[in-house]
């Protein structure tokens, strides 16, 4: 299937919904007048009724994107595109507002050269064609729910013509307290821009017909370029934000609070690899690995993860393992009740490193089977190489019966460090019970039995 045909297969599919049709019918209106307007903007040489008919050609645009959203509403997620098809609505309203820009950029061209050669404006269908564009456009930005723009106008910063429009309507609310309810906390965007554009047209026609001033046209399609620019820049910005799939700065606490609530929970141990971004507008994706306890139930600890980030996070794809460190044990041997006698010097015998690894570790470091060495290897006893345990020169105080004291420093140099074969004559006895192993020899060099 050809790309005319996929794309008219799809405009079908969207015309078979009644909520459609009144975006088609609005759509065929505002070609008619676009085309009227055109023709006055020829009659009149006006490069201010021109960009002001580019607002009208951004509401054909905006229509279009509402169509989109609805087709995305119908749309369900394909394996080619598993996060479904809200990011075609992103796109529209990118393109929708970065053409508007490039439409103030080219008013701009226009005016500067008109500034170098000011030709004659004809004022006869000037005002006509004014309140024609300001009326249709109200009527379809006031009758149309453009979900997208809807969105992104509250979403995306103020324009510099928000800011000013907002700190004036606080004077005025401050006088007339009534009309806070339309100009607080800050107007539309498009209806500000709207009645700006037409209000500027306005003191152009007068200006023209009572001093013949040409240049005030060019003047006011100069303002109404830099406000178009104002005000399509912050919601390309924020569309063009979410298309490079960011994280929206105001959920990222709120995403830090929900992942140490997490980490939290009984059996998790680690949340780590978490990425998050906006899928679409007001959707959140995201995906995290938590690390469990080996004796954790798997399912229990992912619908606790998923009921705590589903809050914030709709589309969610969580991974969860369990730690495979191997813990180490200890095995013990009967020996004689109450009797152990150890040397200062004694070394406790150990079992080769090779022959240990996999079966009985003698460390408490934990080891992965199978699995690389870490990455820092520390000469620590017990791993690497043979333990060393320093002669023991301290008196024994609480009368333990402990049959060494003090021994002068010469006979600690002579003696040397203990290793394995070697040691001392020295022993003592304890009372301890239930030792878990036996260890080396007694005082005479003789195996303990």
């Amino acid at each position: 299937i050809s790309l005319v045909g996929k794309l008219t297969h799809e405009f079908r599919l969207v015309a078979a919904d009644r909520r459609s049709w009144k975006i088609l019918l609005f759509g065929a209106i505002n070609l008619i007048c676009i085309g009227f307007l055109l023709m006055w903007c020829s009659s009149t040489n006006s490069i201010a009724l021109t960009a002001y008919t580019y607002l009208t050609i951004f509401d054909l645009f905006s229509l279009v994107t509402c169509l989109i959203s609805y087709w995305v509403m119908m749309k369900k997620p394909s394996p080619v595109y598993s996060f479904g098809f809200e990011r075609f609505e992103v796109l529209a309203v990118f393109a929708s507002t970065v053409l508007a820009q490039l439409g103030a950029l080219f008013i701009l061209k226009e005016s500067a050269e008109r500034f170098l050669e000011q030709p004659e404006i004809h004022t006869g269908r000037l005002l006509v064609g004014t309140f024609v564009a300001l009326f249709f456009n109200l009527f379809t930005m006031l009758s149309i729910r453009n979900r997208p723009f809807a969105y992104v106008s509250e979403a995306a910063s103020t324009s510099w013509l928000q800011e000013h429009v907002a700190d004036l309507s606080r004077s005025i609310c401050g006088i007339i307290p009534g009309l806070s309810s339309i100009f607080l906390p800050r107007m539309n965007p498009f209806v500000l821009i709207d009645i700006a554009g037409a209000l500027a047209l306005c003191i152009t026609y007068m200006l023209i017909e009572i001093n013949n001033y040409f240049a005030v046209d060019t003047a006011s399609a100069i303002a109404i370029a830099l406000m178009t620019f104002g005000t399509m820049y912050p919601m390309s910005v924020y569309s063009g934000k979410v298309l490079l799939q960011t994280t929206p700065p105001h959920v990222i606490g709120q995403l830090d609070k929900l992942l140490r609530e997490v980490s939290t929970l009984d059996g998790v141990l680690e949340v780590r690899n978490e990425h998050f971004w906006t899928l679409g507008f007001g959707t959140l994706a995201g995906s995290v690995h938590v690390r469990i306890r080996r004796d954790a139930n798997e399912q229990m600890v992912l619908a606790h993860v998923t009921n705590r980030l589903y809050t914030l996070v709709s589309t969610l794809t969580v991974q969860i393992f369990k730690d495979d460190w191997i813990r180490p044990t200890l095995s013990s041997v009967p020996i004689a009740n109450n009797i152990l006698t150890l040397s200062d010097h004694h070394i406790i015998p150990m079992p080769s490193l090779k022959a240990a690894d996999n079966l009985n570790p003698v460390t408490s470091t934990p080891a992965k089977p199978s699995s690389p060495p870490p990455e820092f290897s520390f000469n620590t006893p017990g791993k690497n190489v043979s333990p060393v345990i320093l002669l023991n020169t301290q008196t024994r105080p609480y009368g333990l019966g402990f049959n060494h004291g003090s021994a002068p420093y010469s006979s600690v140099l002579n003696q040397g460090f203990g290793i394995p074969g070697m040691g001392a004559t020295q022993g003592f006895r304890t009372g301890f019970t239930n030792v878990p192993s036996r260890y080396g020899t007694n005082a005479r060099g003789q195996p303990r039995p």
